[in-house]
């Protein structure tokens, strides 16, 4: 899971450093090389990489493909904690859509959790003039995509292969992208070719060593680690982009996070209770 937190902040700086070549020119390429990389690992173990639930598949890959480009354009626009952090609200809107579609329910406790943390977003947004209000809603919206995306994903559990539902969202990155670029391409140079493949592999080996994390431990033990990248993002902000933020923005950045983190804590204390309760009544 430190592997795999640590590959996705590398691909942050990247793709932060990548600032002069256009956000979809930049989904083509990390989608195109992860693409890739999904086809060799379905061929060697010779799984069908068109699945069987289509429609979600698409889904899954198109709300993906929306939420990765958002993100990459508040990256390119405002400072990379910042965009880090207004992303990290996915969580919020993947319960709140699961309401929705897999018909899961929120507790009350849980509201007053999200309110916190927007409200981190509205503090962040009043007190941070690198941030403007069109790239405030894209970064939003970026984490509503991500929201969609994961409940496609987590509809799709057990019923495709783990690298089959990657693939569905690679490809469909990859044949956007190529569709944007015919219209709005720039030239990348020297480096740049570079920083490019490495963001597809960096990719790769943060999703793939991720879906190890969850498959050998309990989610409960491993996902806590993903926070992490919001220490990275404010750390490589600092260090190699120079960015400051007052006492007052920090506060908003807490904020956010602390009303995630609140609702993910509460979520596995009802597991918890959920699970003592199943066993004590197989015992009786």
């Amino acid at each position: 899971m430190l592997l795999s937190t640590f590959s996705f902040a590398i691909m942050n700086v990247l793709v932060k450093k990548l600032g002069d070549i256009p956000s979809m020119e930049l989904v083509f390429f990390r989608c195109a090389v992860s693409m890739l990389m999904c086809f060799q690992v379905l061929y060697s173990e010779g799984a069908d990489w068109k699945g069987s639930n289509r429609a979600r598949l698409i889904a899954r890959g198109t709300f993906g493909t929306i939420s990765v480009y958002f993100f990459f354009v508040t990256l390119h626009n405002m400072p990379l904690g910042t965009a880090v952090t207004i992303q990290y609200l996915s969580p919020i809107f993947t319960t709140v859509i699961a309401i929705f579609l897999l018909k899961e329910k929120v507790k009350p406790w849980q509201w007053l959790f999200f309110v916190i943390s927007f409200s981190g977003v509205l503090v962040i947004k009043g007190f941070d003039t690198r941030v403007s209000i069109p790239m405030l809603v894209i970064g939003i919206l970026s984490a509503l995509g991500s929201g969609f995306a994961y409940n496609m994903v987590r509809s799709l559990k057990e019923k495709e292969h783990t690298m089959v539902v990657v693939l569905h969202f690679q490809l469909i990155g990859t044949l956007t992208g190529f569709l944007f670029m015919l219209f709005d391409w720039k030239t990348p140079r020297g480096w740049e070719w570079l920083y490019l493949i490495m963001t597809g592999v960096l990719t790769q080996i943060g999703q793939v060593n991720l879906t190890k994390a969850l498959q050998l431990e309990r989610i409960a033990n491993v996902s806590i680690f993903n926070y992490l990248g919001i220490i990275y993002a404010l750390a490589f902000g600092f260090i190699l982009f120079g960015e400051q933020y007052d006492w007052l923005a920090l506060t908003g950045i807490v904020l956010v996070i602390g009303g995630v983190l609140l609702n993910y804590f509460y979520n596995q204390s009802q597991h918890t209770v959920i699970l003592e309760e199943t066993l004590t009544g197989t015992e009786e």
